[in-house]
């Protein structure tokens, strides 16, 4: 049982969705899955995508029983709107050297999948060993093009959520849960 204090919901937020504890748990088999299918000695290279993914990353990371190293990448699809434009910009590209290296992308959400098909299609010109991706939550309903996660954490419905690295005009990235957000207008 985690010994976070719960910050009470604020008038922005409907309810919590998905809570501290199951989040761990999960996050917590994510990397039991990740460091069997890593543990033949590859030379692992996980990328957060920030800045959404970075507690996910981190907390994914800290649990691995695997060598591995984590870079991140930020990029753009949304600018200050709730739905993705579908151009997805690069605002910091990763440090590490990818080729021959066994990649591992690590997203906070699959929404559209813009993100996430055009980080495939980058890195795969990079020459990686291998190229894997892992996202906490997914919204199948919502992808607009055809991506497959290897590791997924949770499926949601078509709501705006916010938590756990997920934001709204970057309020509520620190909550230690998955909370639904009030439609904006």
């Amino acid at each position: 049982m985690s010994s976070i204090t719960i910050p009470p919901l604020s008038e922005d937020l409907i309810r919590v969705l998905i809570d501290a504890d199951t989040i761990e748990r999960k996050v917590s088999e994510l990397s039991r899955k990740i460091s069997d299918t890593y543990q033949d000695g590859k030379e692992l290279v996980v990328v957060g995508v920030l800045k959404g993914a970075f507690v996910f990353t981190a907390d994914l990371c800290r649990q691995l029983h695997i060598p591995h190293t984590v870079d991140f990448i930020a990029l753009s699809s949304y600018g200050s709107k709730t739905d993705s434009t579908g151009n997805v910009r690069l605002i910091m590209d990763v440090r590490e050297d990818l080729a021959d290296k066994h990649v591992l992308i690590v997203e906070d959400i699959l929404d559209s999948g813009y993100t996430l098909d055009y980080l495939k299609r980058n890195f795969s010109t990079r020459q990686p060993a291998s190229l894997k991706t892992a996202a906490l939550l997914s919204k199948p309903e919502r992808l607009a093009v055809d991506i497959t996660l290897d590791f997924l954490g949770f499926e949601i419905p078509d709501v705006w959520v916010v938590g756990y690295g997920l934001d709204y005009a970057e309020k509520y990235r620190t909550l230690p849960y998955i909370a639904e957000m009030r439609p904006v207008e």
